[in-house]
């Protein structure tokens, strides 16, 4: 089977399209219509720059408004098949798409839609050509796959089958089941996009929000299985009407496109019990730790946040300036080294997380998965603990369980546990990302299709100066955990994050302790600098949640806040202030609550938006 996407799916002229996917590894692809005709290429030179890349045109698409005309518009049709045939024919292409009439034009009558296809097929043998019959979800008398298989029957003609397009089909519900009455032999052709799942127009739902496999809300894999099941050998191809996309790397789309749909073709192995070609997507235990790139002149300000914050130095690298700081479960790792990987993340971002460590259950079989995926390397001193490289150029190391035992000992000589009394911090909650708008969804991707994680419903968070879209990835147990934040206002903390650092990156460390209150007293009294959270606030969860006085009294001092997931789940945050505008951390009591506080959000970033920068004085 062949992996294809369509050219409407990536930006910039065909020319560029058709370069960005034979650079991604794609060896086939859809030409859309109208970026052929846009172009300023003749069949004959498109032909020539395909051959040249190594791609072959696996389908031309589409073709619109054919079926149930009236004349003189059935005979315009039937003339404009004719003409792109035979520019499918110089372009070596042999599929073609007939989309279902949206015309107001258009007869509903069944017999009449036999014979206009049949005429169709009559033309397409002139030429070589199959056409492969689609169901637009918002067809105006033809939107589901089981009218189309049953019309194609009626048709009985060779050169007409059925093409399936999974918006079209898992938009309107659809069961996948159905596909199992479809003769493969008759299948033309199969285009896939995930999308979120919205309650709109299914026309604006499809031309605005669709997005690679694993960046939506479809049940992709079963939908694939179901086609694998009953036999179809043909292309899976993308066909994805995304706004992020037509503004956004040809070249990164493309790289994510091929990556989805080998992850799909995996998955969809998996459920039907075939033979797959490459590992299962890697369980993630927790996160070991957090690496610090470190700028020689913020070495004291940042220990002394740290220890503030309740984190004690307890040991040092054995050949490299590189300190361990521990509490609880919870590893920061400051790398101060001039040379290597951390130096040249320094040189472009300042003092910054530039990379995290997990635990996985099998790091071997996590970097294979990787490597199948195209996921590239980074070359790691520490055989134990290979790197992968992220979407914005941080890294990701693995561990497997049996590596992470001895880790710290095997690198570091550890100190003797400090005398003064430790702040309860258990382990890393949480991590939160502050990522480029067209990167979101590259960023889902990264995460879905290489580990063993959900998302949660994504959340519209309210900055004072802008929209914030947010998006919550976690293994089954809660044991990982990491939220995705992205936005197009420029005036929002998240964008000034990405301008301050130079780039996306991780922004926010989530630390569980066992009681949120004990631990702010314990915080105040090394010093750690809160968020101030006003007192409006506190009035209000006071009241909304039922809260005696002393409770009340206790978040008003320390600045905590709450939510409540149902009686007795509850969910208790502070935050501090943050580093050099950078990064910053929070503290989480979790009362069998599986969120992140997405209510208190609004209340967070208003606070900290008190403290940004004031404008310059003239």
């Amino acid at each position: 089977m062949t992996n294809a996407i369509a050219t409407v799916s990536i930006s910039g002229t065909l020319e560029d399209k058709l370069r960005a996917a034979a650079a991604a590894g794609f060896r086939a692809v859809e030409i859309f219509d109208t970026d052929f005709i846009a172009s300023a290429l003749s069949a004959v030179e498109v032909r020539a720059l395909l051959d040249s890349l190594g791609l072959t045109c696996v389908l031309y698409q589409p073709l619109r408004d054919v079926e149930g005309m009236p004349e003189p518009h059935r005979t315009r049709a039937l003339a404009r098949a004719r003409q792109k045939f035979a520019v499918m024919q110089t372009l070596g292409c042999d599929r073609l798409l007939l989309c279902s009439n949206t015309s107001p034009l258009a007869s509903g009558d069944r017999d009449t839609i036999v014979a206009d296809l049949r005429a169709v097929g009559d033309i397409a043998a002139e030429y070589g050509v199959t056409v492969g019959y689609e169901a637009l979800a918002w067809g105006r008398h033809v939107a589901d796959h089981r009218d189309v298989w049953e019309i194609v029957q009626a048709v009985d003609h060779p050169n007409i089958g059925i093409l399936l397009d999974s918006f079209h089909s898992l938009a309107r519900r659809i069961p996948v089941e159905s596909i199992r009455a479809i003769d493969p032999a008759k299948l033309v052709f199969v285009q896939l996009a995930d999308a979120p799942l919205l309650d709109m127009d299914y026309l604006y739902w499809s031309r605005h929000f669709r997005s690679l496999p694993a960046q939506g809300g479809f049940d992709l894999t079963a939908y694939v299985a179901e086609i694998l099941r009953i036999g179809y050998d043909g292309p899976l191809s993308l066909e994805i009407f995304n706004d992020r996309f037509r503004g956004s790397s040809a070249e990164m789309v493309a790289r994510d496109g091929l990556r989805a749909l080998d992850a799909l073709r995996d998955a969809a192995a998996r459920k039907l019990g075939w033979p797959t070609t490459m590992p299962a997507r890697a369980k993630i235990d927790r996160v070991e730790f957090v690496e610090f790139a470190v700028a020689e002149t913020d070495a004291d300000e940042l220990s002394a946040m740290l220890h503030r914050a309740g984190f004690d130095r307890i040991g040092r690298h054995r050949s490299k300036r590189v300190e361990l700081w521990r509490a609880g479960a919870a590893n920061f790792v400051l790398n101060y080294e001039e040379d290597g990987f951390a130096a040249s993340y320094r040189t472009v971002h300042g003092t910054a997380i530039c990379a995290i460590g997990l635990v996985v259950a099998d790091g071997p079989a996590a970097v294979a998965r990787a490597r199948a995926l195209g996921i590239p390397e980074h070359a790691s001193d520490l055989p134990a603990m290979p790197a992968l490289r992220g979407v914005a150029g941080s890294l990701v190391y693995v561990l497997d369980t049996e590596a992470a035992r001895t880790i710290w000992d095997d690198e570091f000589v550890i100190d003797a546990a400090p005398a003064e009394p430790r702040v309860d911090i258990l382990a890393i909650d949480h991590l939160a990302a502050t990522v480029h708008h067209d990167e979101f969804l590259s960023w889902q991707l990264y995460w879905r299709a290489l580990f063993d994680v959900q998302v949660q419903t994504p959340q519209d968070v309210i900055d004072p100066n802008g929209l914030v879209q947010s998006q919550a990835i976690q293994n089954r147990e809660g044991s990982f955990r990491i939220t995705l934040n992205s936005t197009d206002a420029p005036g929002a903390l998240s964008a000034r994050f990405l301008s301050q650092s130079f780039g996306a990156g991780f922004q926010h460390i989530a630390l569980r302790v066992a009681d949120v209150a004990a631990t702010a007293e314990a915080l105040a009294a090394r010093g750690l600098q809160r968020l101030p959270i006003p007192a409006n606030y506190h009035d209000d969860v006071a009241a909304k949640f039922g809260l005696s006085d002393d409770e009340t009294a206790t978040l008003r001092q320390y600045g905590i806040l709450i939510d409540e997931e149902a009686p007795g789940r509850r969910y208790r945050q502070i935050y501090s202030r943050a580093f050099a505008r950078t990064f910053f951390f929070e503290f989480v009591d979790r009362a069998d609550y599986d969120g992140y506080g997405a209510p208190n959000a609004p209340i967070r970033l208003t606070a900290q938006n008190r403290f940004r920068p004031a404008p310059p004085v003239d």
